[in-house]
């Protein structure tokens, strides 16, 4: 049984060499997983993969097509909340039926998803993270679980999601921010200083009372400030956790690397043909 799996650009596109790359990978290893890059992948708009209406309308385009089973975001990088609200309303009744898959800026289409309660949305690798070093075992992460095989048990009893720090930040208190509540919420952060990413748990924290509690993926890349800031990533997460009442459950297998795990959102993890 063959797995269709259209791939879209929300953000910045992803070059064609690494998605040849992708394609070749699946064609040797995975031939039951169809791959199919949406030319839209490849158009250059400034930072974009196309104007917001391209985007927008390849991934409605995709969502809505009765012939696919799941949408593999192929890059991240910043433009998902330009196209979210008007692509979440375009959406039909296949859009539910299928499995959304990616993270970083992503995740501002997952949350919207998930608040909505279209499809099953996945935080996993992005096509693009083939150019990571061990990227290729990241892709072969993402087309075994599209394959069928269950992804990694789940840490937590709770419903758990995975975002992006920054990602969550801009998407709490809009129109896409899911309910949370009694929710694990697992967040990784990259090429933030540290007293951003203290910023940020504050912002976060606010809009995730109620939650089951707080996983800590991995935070790299960091910048060196012009003097330290006298706590590290995980003394941060403790310390907003304490102050807003959240329990802090410890770390989580995510960030922007190519071990970055694959966590379903909501309940028990599922594959795709569960």
């Amino acid at each position: 049984m063959t797995t269709r799996v259209a791939l879209v650009c929300p953000g910045k596109p992803i070059r064609r060499d690494r998605a040849d790359a992708v394609l070749a990978l699946a064609a040797t290893e995975f031939p039951a997983v169809d791959l199919a890059f949406h030319p839209q992948c490849f158009v250059e708009t400034g930072h974009f993969a196309g104007d917001d209406d391209l985007r927008r309308s390849a991934f409605v385009e995709v969502a809505n097509g009765p012939d696919i089973d799941a949408v593999w975001f192929a890059m991240g990088g910043y433009g998902a909340c330009r196209i979210a609200p008007d692509a979440l309303a375009a959406l039909d009744e296949a859009a539910s039926a299928k499995t959304y898959l990616g993270y970083s800026d992503t995740g501002i289409l997952l949350g919207g998803l998930y608040r909505h309660g279209i499809g099953r949305p996945v935080h996993g690798p992005l096509a693009g993270d083939i150019r990571r070093k061990g990227g290729e075992e990241a892709i072969r992460r993402v087309l075994r679980f599209l394959s069928g095989e269950p992804a990694p048990p789940p840490l937590d009893t709770a419903p758990t999601v995975a975002f992006n720090l920054m990602t969550l930040a801009m998407l709490a208190g809009t129109e896409l921010m899911p309910d949370l509540t009694g929710h694990v919420v697992m967040v990784e952060e990259v090429a933030e200083h540290l007293y951003a990413v203290d910023r940020l748990f504050f912002h976060v924290t606010q809009h995730l009372r109620g939650a089951a509690g707080i996983r800590l993926g991995r935070v790299t890349a960091v910048p060196e400030n012009d003097r330290p800031f006298g706590m590290d990533e995980v003394a941060i997460a403790q310390y907003w956790c304490d102050r807003s009442g959240i329990p802090f459950l410890g770390r989580a297998d995510i960030g922007h690397d190519a071990a970055n795990a694959i966590v379903p959102f909501g309940g028990p993890p599922r594959s795709l043909r569960n």
